[in-house]
């Protein structure tokens, strides 16, 4: 036993021993753990072709977070619709929640970026962190396991959220401002990119939506559908406040009886 404990403590750190301790997992194969760490603006600086970067381990991770959530919606709500059921797993699966959730697990300060990466904001860079989690999750799977992974989602994704008030709280931004601006004949909103920031790979894109050419609400996002449905909430919220001040402030129609 002494011998094992000193073995434990001689070992050299291997990158992401503290994550590990984190997602309560330890990788019996931690060249894994470190591709799924590596973004790929590290792999040209660094270790030439030989490397590989975490681009097909979230591809992986993507597939098996998609089934594990809708396994648990299928069994957890048995009497919600298709559609309900889809709309669900969106919230939670969700680039916005994923970073968050990493967030949570000090994700960003373990990934393996380029300097130039890592200098402009790479780490908390929202893409990126969204990326690598579903790398991380592709990176379980492989060592471990759908239990492995499973594990893991139950933990970190599904536990303590309120999936009821999520359920209720689902919106699609883009649609309610559309209904509200042509039940008040202000026609169609329109949306427009009016920035794109980072290299190709990593892209964060900001739009504006207007409403009868003025601008109502602006958003950013990983994407540019992202960045239309965060701008749209921000419209919403603008347009509904300002047609509450303008009924308040309207003048009330008095009341004529008969002459």
């Amino acid at each position: 036993m002494k011998l094992l404990a000193w073995l434990s403590r001689s070992r050299p750190p291997r990158h992401g021993d503290r994550l590990e301790e984190v997602i309560g997992y330890t990788f019996r194969d931690p060249e894994l753990l470190k591709q799924a760490l590596t973004h790929r603006s590290h792999t040209g600086q660094h270790d030439g072709a030989r490397a590989s970067s975490n681009e097909r381990l979230e591809f992986l991770g993507d597939a098996v977070l998609d089934l594990c959530v809708s396994h648990h919606l299928f069994l957890r709500f048995p009497d919600k619709k298709e559609g309900e059921l889809t709309k669900l797993k969106s919230i939670i699966v969700s680039g916005p929640s994923l970073v968050q959730l990493a967030g949570e697990i000090g994700l960003g300060g373990h990934l393996r970026l380029s300097e130039s990466e890592d200098r402009t904001g790479g780490r908390q860079r929202p893409s990126i962190l969204e990326d690598a989690f579903e790398a991380l999750l592709g990176a379980l799977y492989l060592d471990g396991g759908m239990p492995a992974a499973e594990a893991f989602i139950h933990r970190h994704v599904l536990e303590g959220m309120d999936l009821s008030q999520a359920s209720r709280d689902n919106r699609n931004y883009k649609s309610l401002l559309l209904e509200l601006s042509q039940s008040r004949g202000r026609g169609n909103p329109a949306y427009r990119v009016v920035d794109e920031v980072g290299p190709d790979h990593s892209k964060f894109f900001v739009v504006e939506v207007l409403v009868d050419d003025e601008v109502m609400g602006r958003g950013t996002g990983a994407s540019k559908k992202k960045a239309e449905q965060a701008a749209a909430r921000v419209g919403l919220e603008r347009f509904t406040t300002r047609l509450k001040g303008h009924d308040a402030a309207a003048p009330e129609t008095p009341h004529r009886g008969p002459d």
